[in-house]
């Protein structure tokens, strides 16, 4: 029997781990935990580490320094423990072309050690939910790029893990396929453990329960979305439609505030403080008739822009 230690609640706790490639650091000093049922997203640009930290948490990569357990199992001493409680659908699918989406779930339980009518049980339940059922005796490598997402996650789920790790479940699909995968995922919130790597920022912005940005092999950034779109700095944006909009009062306008954008209705002004009733002032004697205005939420992509200096792209 493996030997774990406490959980406290957490799936995955990693504690100063680093992990270099000769002079990169791929990941440097990594303190991350992740609660039991929790969906964490894991966002950063290209390089940041997100793919090398998971490779880590699932034992196929060794830390140079620091430790990590999963359910209580630590991923150094005692990797066969972990293994056998996580489901990992890589950045690469790892499915066999030649052999049907039936074959490889079954394939997969087997080697998890999983009875053969435990395993045929569960593989029917997993293809209707990821909507395969009536393909399952067909070759995978007819399958389209979201099938075999699908199949992917699946396969990842064959074995019942606890902790499930998904990394760039949907890149590369297109629109619908990808909407197809996300409402998988969605389906398994709060029944599994899930970390996961995105570059679809609304998509973890709908869907996380937390989200930790890296950059450069660090975590720069962790907390809910709605935690860190309001650790942006305090400048607000106010969105105004409104007629009869001269260039006179849009100047008036950019002596008063910070950055006044003209838009093809209107104005968007962004400054630390925006007084509706103190632009009414500007705008109502000019003849300016305002037919709408509200505060736009700070995005996602504003708070990746803000800590790490660039825009995620999939």
């Amino acid at each position: 029997m493996s030997a774990t230690v406490p959980t406290d609640g957490l799936a995955i706790q990693a504690r100063d781990v680093s992990r270099r490639f000769g002079d990169h650091v791929a990941v440097d000093g990594l303190d991350l935990s992740v609660r039991e049922g929790e969906l964490f997203a894991l966002l950063g640009p290209n390089g940041a580490g997100k793919t090398t930290t998971m490779k880590l948490l699932c034992c196929l990569l060794k830390p140079d320094s620091g430790a990590a357990t999963v359910m209580g199992h630590d991923t150094q001493r005692d990797p066969y423990a972990v293994k056998q409680a996580i489901g990992v659908s890589p950045q690469e699918s790892a499915i066999a072309e030649r052999l049907s989406a039936r074959e490889n779930l079954v394939l997969i339980g087997r080697i998890h050690g999983r009875r053969k009518e435990e395993v045929e049980k569960t593989s029917d339940a997993l293809l209707e939910v990821v909507g395969l059922s009536d393909r399952q005796t067909e070759q995978v490598k007819g399958f389209s790029g979201g099938m075999k997402r699908r199949l992917s996650i699946a396969m990842s789920l064959v074995s019942d893990p606890q902790v499930l790790f998904l990394d760039e479940p949907t890149l590369g699909l297109d629109p619908q396929a990808r909407r197809k995968v996300w409402e998988h995922i969605a389906e398994l919130k709060g029944k599994r453990t899930i970390l996961l790597t995105t570059h679809y920022l609304e998509e973890a912005d709908s869907l996380a329960d937390r989200i930790a940005i890296m950059d450069e092999g660090r975590i720069v950034a962790l907390g809910t979305p709605h935690e860190l779109k309001d650790g942006v700095s305090g400048t607000r944006v106010m969105v105004i439609r409104a007629k009869n909009l001269t260039a006179d009062v849009v100047e008036e306008l950019r002596k008063r505030y910070a950055e006044v954008t003209e838009t093809a209705d209107g104005v968007e002004i962004r400054a630390d403080e925006v007084d509706l009733y103190a632009l009414d002032d500007i705008l109502r004697p000019a003849g300016v008739v305002v037919e709408s205005a509200h505060v736009k939420e700070t995005t996602l992509d504003e708070v990746f822009l803000e800590l790490t200096g660039q825009e995620l792209r999939a």
